[in-house]
């Protein structure tokens, strides 16, 4: 007995259609961010917290190493300017018969790079005064989302952080 294959317009077999494979990783990922953003809804519903859930010693703590990155993160940035300011200099002071093309654009990319490195650093010594006003506000490690504490440990691993890890799952 033969089987019925099914033809196309143009007289051609009909590929068979492959199974349909399972989603597991998928659906599993899927299903664990409704968990979180279940969560995250939850902990909204309860009243948000309008002071510091950290102690005065722990704020310390906090602006204590909060000051130490922007310290450091100033002097980043004063270092990065510092080699723009050096590569314009070698970049005036070469002369046509030993520059090439290449190593003009080269040097122009570098000198991008920079910029982008300097305007980084520039966007993360605002969070951290950010996180410094918010200790002096006594706001520090209220999650803005949940309205709830955020961990010590995130907040030791990211100082500068406005959001708890929940929060930060379900915005993904």
């Amino acid at each position: 007995m033969a089987t019925a294959v099914k033809v196309t317009p143009a007289g051609k077999p009909k590929p068979k259609a492959k199974p349909k494979k399972k989603r597991t990783r998928q659906t599993s990922s899927r299903s664990r961010t409704k968990a979180i953003r279940a969560q995250v809804e939850a902990a909204a519903q309860e009243p948000r917290l309008t002071k510091s859930p950290l102690s005065a010693e722990e704020l310390a703590h906090f602006r204590k190493l909060i000051e130490n990155k922007h310290g450091r993160a100033i002097e980043d940035i004063q270092d990065l300017r510092a080699q723009l300011v050096d590569s314009r200099e070698q970049s005036e002071n070469d002369t046509a018969y030993s520059y090439h093309m290449a190593d003009a654009g080269t040097d122009a990319m570098e000198r991008e790079k920079l910029y982008l490195m300097v305007a980084r650093q520039q966007r993360y010594v605002g969070y951290l005064e950010r996180a410094l006003t918010r200790i002096a506000d006594k706001t520090y490690g209220i999650c803005k989302i949940t309205g709830q504490a955020i961990s010590k440990d995130r907040l030791e691993s990211v100082p500068h952080t406005q959001v708890s890890i929940e929060a930060k799952k379900a915005q993904r």
